[in-house]
């Protein structure tokens, strides 16, 4: 019988409400981004990825915000968000995901990350940018799968109990396969308890259509849970990748973007489209929570690369989009960007 995205299932020790996930989003995923996710349905949330170096050497940034679990992401979502609340629902678990390439480090910031409260640990072996596949870290594991090996096991040592998670791409280039052949040996030698999983190479980044068939082979091959990520953009093509893959769970990224929606169309059965008010309201909500999380200096900056995402699903013609995303953009100030957001709904088009 095939499960069904809003069925619960078994992560390790956790039992997880649904099987739709938010993915790791570098430099975005904090506490309110994961939070929003789960408001709207997701049944689970990874945070950005995380340096174990710098836990190491107790970064005032990296151990103070980047580190943060809010209690509200524990909560059952608030009646009314959509118009579809279940009162059944709960919050999911919270993962954290670090990076690295030192057993020995891995092993004491798993430990620190268990300590802070999170339900799971997920490592990053997949991510291809430059600085990080430098360090050694990232996609660089899979050039050296002995120490891809050591590190996981240091996690899984270091967690005392709590599940880990590797998320892994397809390999280094087109036709390369050993992110198959590594999260064998990860479940096998590492104890690992699932594997988030990209079918793209890391030449290739987020460009082209990855490997449904690949992911579904891991899948069949695999004695543990495979969580598909990559190119899932919408409702419909989450749920043909998921049935194509026999995945265990999907992980949302950057179709997530400013659309928590998403998740309420996949878990709880939402038909329609997001309205113009939803949207503005929504960006109101992350405007509120920036500040809470950084202050209202910070936030203003942080804030202009949220803006995009949202503007693109108001339904504005080109030009008003062009000309309200350069607005905030240019906003120096929050009162100023909220200024232009309070103008209401119906009035943007006269606002700008």
């Amino acid at each position: 019988m095939t499960a069904r995205l809003d069925e619960s299932w078994q992560l390790g020790s956790l039992r997880v409400p649904n099987r739709v996930l938010l993915a790791p989003l570098a430099g975005i995923g904090n506490w309110f981004v994961r939070l929003q996710a789960k408001r709207y349905g997701a049944g689970m949330a990874v945070s950005e990825m995380v340096s174990s170096h710098a836990i190491h050497h107790r970064n005032e940034k990296t151990c103070g915000e980047m580190l943060r679990i809010d209690p509200r992401e524990r909560e059952p979502p608030a009646p009314g968000v959509g118009g579809l609340w279940n009162p059944a629902a709960q919050g999911g678990p919270v993962s954290i995901q670090l990076f690295g390439e030192d057993p020995a480090v891995m092993r004491e910031a798993a430990a620190v990350v268990r300590d802070r409260g999170a339900d799971a640990i997920d490592i990053n072996m997949g991510c291809p940018v430059p600085k990080v596949r430098k360090t050694g870290a990232g996609v660089a594991l899979l050039e050296d799968p002995q120490l891809a090996v050591a590190v996981a096991r240091a996690a899984v040592e270091g967690g005392g109990g709590i599940p880990v998670t590797v998320k892994l791409r397809s390999g280094l280039r087109a036709g390369d396969h050993s992110g198959v052949e590594l999260a064998q040996r990860l479940v096998q030698e590492a104890g690992i308890a699932a594997i988030g999983f990209h079918p793209r190479s890391a030449a290739v980044h987020h460009k082209g259509t990855p490997d449904y068939e690949l992911a579904a082979r891991l899948v069949e091959l695999l004695p543990a849970p495979v969580i598909l990520t990559g190119g899932m953009d919408d409702a419909d093509s989450v749920r043909a990748a998921f049935a194509a893959t026999g995945a265990t769970a999907v992980m949302l990224a950057r179709g997530a973007l400013g659309n928590p929606w998403l998740f309420e169309q996949l878990v709880h059965g939402r038909e329609t489209a997001a309205s113009r008010e939803e949207v503005l309201t929504e960006l109101r909500w992350t405007i509120e929570r920036a500040v809470e999380h950084l202050g209202e200096a910070r936030a203003t900056r942080y804030l202009r690369k949220f803006y995009p995402w949202y503007v693109a699903r108001l339904g504005l013609d080109s030009r008003d989009a062009k000309r309200l995303q350069e607005s905030l953009q240019s906003a120096p100030t929050l009162e100023d960007a909220q200024g232009l957001l309070e103008l209401g709904a119906g009035d943007l088009a006269l606002a700008l």
